[in-house]
C-alpha cells in the first residue's frame, strides 16, 4: 500500500471533496467541518482509496491529508500538493520525500506551495 501526505493551511470547508471529486470515483467524504479526524474513501482506477483528514497539525492552522491505496492519482507528495494548490488556492506543504520515520527533523526542508511559488523551507 502506498500513501501520500500533504498539509493544507486554513482548510476551507468542503475544499478537499470538491478537489477530489474530479480525481476519484465514488467519493465518500464529508469535509464540511473538520474539527476532528475525518475519514472517507473512494475508488481510483477501480481500487479502493482511503482518505483521512487530521486537523491541528503543526499548530492549529494546518490539516494533514493522507491518501492510502494500492493505486493513487499522483506519484509523489509534491505532485499531490501541486494539484491541491491549484484547486484550493491556499498554502500547501509536503515533505520533499527523503525523510524516513525515526530520523531527526530539526533541519528538514519542506515544500511550500503558495502564491509566491514553490520553495523548500524549514517548517517554523
Amino acid at each position: 500500500m502506498q500513501d501520500l501526505e500533504i498539509y493544507i493551511r486554513d482548510l476551507p470547508e468542503g475544499a478537499v471533496s470538491r478537489w477530489l471529486e474530479s480525481q476519484v470515483d465514488q467519493l465518500e467524504l464529508d469535509d464540511s467541518q473538520v474539527n476532528s479526524v475525518v475519514k472517507g474513501d473512494g475508488l481510483y482506477e477501480g481500487e479502493r482509496l482511503k482518505i483521512s483528514l487530521y486537523p491541528g497539525a503543526f499548530g492549529k492552522r494546518f490539516t494533514c491529508l493522507v491518501l492510502e491505496g494500492d493505486n493513487l492519482p499522483w506519484n509523489s507528495d509534491l505532485e499531490c500538493a501541486r494539484s491541491a494548490w491549484r484547486a484550493m488556492d491556499t498554502e500547501i506543504r509536503c515533505s520533499p520525500g527523503d525523510w524516513k520515520e525515526g530520523e531527526p527533523v530539526e533541519d528538514e526542508k519542506w515544500w511550500r506551495l503558495d502564491h509566491r511559488g514553490e520553495q523548500q523551507v524549514v517548517w517554523n
